[in-house]
């Protein structure tokens, strides 16, 4: 079974809060770094899935469906 995407999110959470406490060795920041990008791409790719398949929801609506890039305010 595939692992949520909530799953995911947490684990890089925990990965980025060690690598930012500094207290491991270089072998294994270097390991943690390998596993926060493969879960960083795998991150990317379940959003891009997602937004795919919203925009296929809005798009069967008969409408044209304008996309616009989601920038959170500042």
């Amino acid at each position: 079974m595939s692992e949520k995407f909530e799953d995911k999110l947490k684990k890089l959470e925990t990965i980025v809060e060690k690598l930012e406490n500094g207290d491991l060795d270089i072998e294994e920041n270097l390991k943690l770094f390998q596993e926060g990008m493969k879960l960083g791409k795998d991150c990317r790719r379940m959003l891009d899935e997602i937004e795919q398949k919203v925009s296929r929801v809005l798009s069967a609506d008969g409408d044209d469906v304008k996309t616009e890039p989601f920038d959170e305010p500042v």
